[in-house]
C-alpha cells in the first residue's frame, strides 16, 4: 500500500465538491418549502429570504470567524481581496434572491434548479476563459469544451420540458383530481 505524498491533493477535494453538489441540490426544494411554509403568499419569499440570510451569518460569518481566531490567523484583509471576496457574496446572494424570486413568478423548484444548475457551469467557463484567457486564444479550445456546453444546456432543457410530474391529489372518493394544466414554464408533453 502507497502513501500519498505531500505534494499530492488527494481525494479530499472531491468530499467537498460533493458536499456542495447535494447541499445546493436540496436547496432550491428547501427554500422554496419554506417560502411555502410561511403561509404568508406575499411576503412568504422575503421572509424566507431572511431567514436563509441568518443561516449564512451563523454559517458564513461565525464558523470562519472562530477558524481564524483558533488557527491564529493575521487580521490583514487586502483591499484586492477584500473587494473580490465582497462582490462574491453579493453575487451569490443576487444569485439566491433570483431563486426565490423565480418560484415567486410560479417557477417550480425542479425546474427553476434545473436551469440554474445547468445554465451555472456554462457561465462559469465562458467567464473564467475570459478572465484567463488560454494562450493562442480560443482557437486553441478543444471541440469537446464547446460540446461540454452544448450538452449542459440540453441537458437543463430535456429536465426542464420532462421533469416527471408529482401524482395527482386523491379527492375523498378515491378517485384522483384532474391536474391543473401546465404552467409557463412547464411542458405540455410531460
Amino acid at each position: 500500500m502507497t502513501t500519498p505524498q505531500p505534494n499530492q491533493p488527494g481525494l479530499a477535494w472531491l468530499a467537498y465538491a460533493l458536499l456542495t453538489v447535494f447541499s445546493w441540490g436540496v436547496y432550491g426544494i428547501f427554500l422554496h418549502t419554506g417560502q411555502l411554509a410561511m403561509k404568508d403568499p406575499v411576503n412568504g419569499r422575503y421572509k424566507a429570504f431572511l431567514l436563509v440570510g441568518v443561516a449564512y451569518f451563523l454559517t458564513a460569518v461565525l464558523a470562519p470567524l472562530g477558524m481564524l481566531i483558533v488557527k491564529g490567523a493575521t487580521w490583514s484583509f487586502p483591499a484586492k481581496g477584500l473587494w473580490w471576496s465582497l462582490i462574491a457574496g453579493v453575487v451569490g446572494a443576487v444569485g439566491a434572491f433570483g431563486v426565490l424570486l423565480a418560484f415567486g413568478a410560479k417557477g417550480t423548484p425542479a425546474v427553476v434548479m434545473s436551469i440554474v444548475f445547468a445554465g451555472a457551469p456554462v457561465v462559469n467557463a465562458l467567464y473564467s476563459i475570459m478572465a484567463h484567457p488560454p494562450e493562442g486564444g480560443w482557437a486553441v479550445v478543444k471541440w469537446q469544451f464547446y460540446l461540454g456546453i452544448a450538452l449542459a444546456a440540453a441537458g437543463g432543457c430535456l429536465v426542464t420540458f420532462y421533469k416527471p410530474n408529482p401524482p395527482a391529489p386523491k379527492m375523498a372518493s378515491g378517485v384522483k383530481a384532474p391536474s391543473a394544466p401546465p404552467g409557463p414554464i412547464e411542458s405540455k408533453n410531460q
